[in-house]
């Protein structure tokens, strides 16, 4: 068996992907989705109609043109998400507006609509996750979400910490980032490579994962942004993963033995030690660490950039 064989055997394997037809090629059991994928599949001739179809019903609704636009951002999202749930089997994530990521109250009535527009096409909150970003703002929002029903994913998450407070707020998904955190270390130790073994994301990942296991927490892990396949490889046995059409189509290439390397019988023999996440300590430990700010901050505003284009994208058809 080639290496993306062996990996579903282990883990669950999640196209991170907006392309449709991506999606068909690896059959994966659920996919995510973002504001640069989504920025990237919507200017594609081929998803036009979908495009002109979502900014028709935001704004046959009405409003004023801020409330026209944010209709037609969650319109496309989920005109994507539906389609992507005609292919998989699982779950879409779809994201809420990144400017939001430092409002609670926001983010829960953003989540809200994202979730009346997929209920009102016939598809069940329980196939779709909210992506949030993992500030003590957006992992507020989910636990009120949590306890609603819905289901979040707490996306743009670099340290322990962030990871902590999304498992003791009872959130379904957290989604650690671990290329971003390999390229912030790459630049900080000005070197061309990491060995896989060593990534700091790869660890990061590994630790997050040892330090639910060790203290029961039942918060899923879905590791995102590879850089290469070797990351993912050290990673197999995670419950989710999230990899890009091309570094699927790299492991479906690659043939050799897969050893799954995070299990639950590992990670109870590994040393951890608690730590708290209340709002002062959260927000210490985060400052505390420069990669986990800076990566945070870079990511809210890249996905701030890509919404405000998908607005670009989409003004003409609401004039």
């Amino acid at each position: 068996m080639n290496l993306l064989e062996q990996l579903k055997k282990v883990t669950k394997v999640v196209a991170d992907t907006g392309d449709f037809q991506s999606i068909k090629a690896f059959t994966p059991l659920d996919a995510t989705t973002n504001p640069s994928l989504i920025l990237k599949a919507a200017g594609l001739p081929d998803y036009r109609a979908l495009v002109e179809a979502a900014a028709k019903k935001a704004k046959a609704r009405g409003g004023s043109a801020a409330e026209m636009m944010a209709r037609a951002i969650d319109e496309t999202c989920v005109a994507f998400g539906l389609e992507i749930l005609k292919i998989v089997p699982g779950r879409v994530s779809t994201e809420v507006d990144a400017r939001l990521s430092f409002d609670t109250k926001a983010t829960v009535a953003r989540a809200h609509s994202i979730i009346a527009l997929y209920e009102a096409a016939g598809i069940s909150k329980e196939r779709i996750l909210i992506k949030i970003a993992s500030t003590w703002e957006g992992i507020k929002a989910a636990e009120i979400l949590a306890k609603e029903g819905i289901h979040c994913n707490l996306t743009l998450l670099f340290s322990l910490v962030q990871a902590v407070a999304c498992a003791e707020g009872g959130i379904r998904l957290i989604s650690p980032f671990v290329g971003r955190i390999l390229d912030w270390h790459k630049a900080n130790r000005k070197v061309d490579s990491i060995p896989a073994a060593e990534d700091p994301g790869v660890l990061s990942v590994t630790a997050i994962y040892n330090y639910y296991q060790k203290f029961g927490f039942k918060t899923q892990i879905m590791g995102a942004s590879f850089r290469n396949i070797g990351e993912i490889v050290e990673l197999a046995g995670c419950e989710l993963l999230t990899i890009s059409p091309d570094l699927l189509g790299e492991l479906a290439k690659t043939e050799g033995t897969l050893v799954t390397k995070l299990t639950p019988e590992k990670a109870k023999t590994a040393t951890v030690t608690k730590i708290s996440a209340d709002e002062n300590s959260f927000r210490w430990q985060l400052n505390e660490d420069a990669m986990a700010t800076e990566k945070l901050a870079q990511g809210i505003r890249a996905f701030a950039a890509d919404l405000v284009k998908l607005e670009d994208l989409l003004r003409p058809l609401l004039a």
